[in-house]
């Protein structure tokens, strides 16, 4: 017995869309031509319409579509003709559909603002996918991540993809690898582009009954600020991964160091770490450092940190254990009636040199120390930009702690020489008297941060509020357990409650 051909990959998909019987594919092929007409500026498109004959050799493969015809199958299964003609592959195909040139046009135009991303037009081929770049600056490693775009209809404060294109998104989703669903509005003046993580929808996806439709809120418009968080957290996240078997082993090193007072191990010591898990790791140190050291403390400390990007302050919005350390210091000293403050030093130059994204990554930064109880303070001069962390505890000792840009995994010290203790003083003062944040109320010196920063205050707090009422976990989603959202939406939230119409009405 003569076993039959396999399908060809064009009878599957029409199969799928009922249009395999020449009846119903004379009804559909007209409706997709017009589609292809509107869509590619060809009004001939419309006009095509083959026979029944052309058609039955188009299903068998017997015939090769071609001309205008070729065009309008292209156009709306979203494969060329080649593939169409080949075997259907064994496993099952689940195609995309093909996007509106507008979410196209959207996609390449959201995402080409940025020095740091890349996503080239080949990659967004309907079916395949595509893959967006993230390129570092200065810590981070870069990183790629999967992307399928979706047209979708525009409903009040959120997006609604077709059910037509849920078994597509399934099949995304339930994949261990990361991706990212890109969707722009296909009606309206500014279709904009809005992101989730895809596996943000499995739970729903799975769930999901007839007649309902998967949303994604306007809030996840991508912006300088979603695209900031999308850009620290893929970046940190996939480094951390990549390098969670190597921290296990190298924590066992790393206890040697805790019982030293002084230590500064090299960056060649720990060869195997990315730049991300070499910069978790010292930062994870100093923090450790520092709480030993205060134990003893009969002063309100005061802290200096060394960051000026916002590629190095994301750490503090994203790392565990950040938060743990800032909950450990804020209940230990905060209720002391003294002042607990931390200073930075930020150049002018370095507010240059940083783009709007990664400006907003830093004043969130800052905002979560306010949000903590800390008084920051900034000063601008070239002169203290190299100065190393540290915490001074007035009057006793300064205790050392740094983790950036040096040559060593961390450098840690304890200092009590009584005049180098009065030189750490004299920093500290130097920050408090010429700092830009002036006013007595955290709104105050955080609407001149942002100013300093050149952000316009009036939107960052807004969008802010925007973003932080349903949250940055409701788009992103980390997969290493080193890292959380969770400060991030509250920050968000806190700096969205001083939007000036929020101030108004208190």
């Amino acid at each position: 017995m003569t076993t039959p051909p396999p399908p060809t990959l064009l009878r599957v998909l029409l199969e799928r869309q009922g249009c395999a019987t020449w009846p119903s594919f004379q009804i559909h092929f007209p409706q997709a031509a017009k589609r292809a007409a509107t869509e590619l500026g060809n009004t001939r498109l419309a006009t095509v319409r083959p026979t029944d004959n052309t058609f039955r050799r188009w299903l068998t493969g017997e015939q090769e579509p071609r001309g205008d015809g070729r065009i309008v199958l292209e156009h709306w299964l979203g494969f060329s003709v080649e593939t169409l003609l080949q075997p259907a592959p064994l496993r099952q195909v689940i195609p995309a559909r093909q996007p509106n040139p507008r979410s196209v046009a959207a996609a390449h135009s959201a995402t080409s603002g940025w020095m740091t991303s890349s996503l080239t037009p080949t990659e967004l081929t309907p079916g395949t996918g595509g893959h967006w770049r993230l390129a570092g600056n200065r810590v981070f490693d870069g990183t790629a991540v999967a992307t399928q775009l979706y047209d979708a209809t525009a409903n009040g404060d959120v997006l609604v993809l077709d059910q037509d294109d849920h078994p597509h998104l399934r099949q995304l989703a339930t994949s261990s690898s990361r991706s990212l669903l890109l969707t722009s509005a296909v009606s309206g003046n500014d279709p904009g582009l809005f992101v989730l993580d895809t596996a943000l929808t499995r739970s729903y996806l799975a769930g999901n009954r007839p007649g309902q439709r998967l949303s994604v809120p306007t809030a996840h418009r991508l912006d300088d600020l979603t695209y900031g968080l999308l850009w620290a957290l893929l970046n940190t996240d996939d480094s951390l991964l990549a390098d969670d078997h190597v921290l296990e082993e190298e924590s066992e090193s790393v206890k040697q160091y805790l019982a030293m007072t002084r230590s500064a191990p090299s960056r060649a010591s720990m060869p195997d770490l990315s730049a991300v898990g070499a910069a978790w790791l010292g930062s994870s140190f100093c923090a450790q450092h520092i709480v030993r050291g205060l134990e003893s403390a009969t002063e309100v400390p005061v802290f200096w940190t060394r960051e000026q990007y916002g590629e190095e302050g994301c750490a503090w919005l994203l790392f565990r254990h950040k938060h743990d350390y800032l909950r450990t210091i804020s209940s230990r000293f905060g209720g002391s009636g003294q002042t607990l403050g931390r200073a930075f030093c930020v150049p002018e130059k370095a507010v240059r040199d940083s783009e709007r994204y990664e400006r907003i990554l830093f004043f969130l930064s800052v905002a979560l120390m306010e949000m903590y109880g800390l008084k920051v303070w900034l000063c601008t001069e070239p002169d203290y930009a190299e100065v190393d962390g540290f915490v001074l505890v007035p009057g006793e000792r300064a205790i050392l702690a740094n983790w950036l840009r040096g040559d060593a995994m961390w450098h840690v010290d304890t200092i009590d020489r009584r005049a180098d203790v009065l030189g750490y003083g004299h920093v500290v003062a130097h920050a408090r008297s010429h700092s830009i944040m002036t006013g007595d109320t955290p709104q105050r010196r955080l609407h001149a941060l942002a100013d300093y920063l050149q952000l316009d205050w009036s939107w960052l707090t807004s969008r802010c509020r925007e973003l932080g009422d349903g949250g940055a976990a409701s788009m992103l989603r980390p997969r290493s357990r080193l890292l959380t959202l969770t400060e991030v939406d509250r920050t968000l939230r806190y700096v969205g409650d001083l939007a000036p119409e929020v101030t108004k009405r208190q």
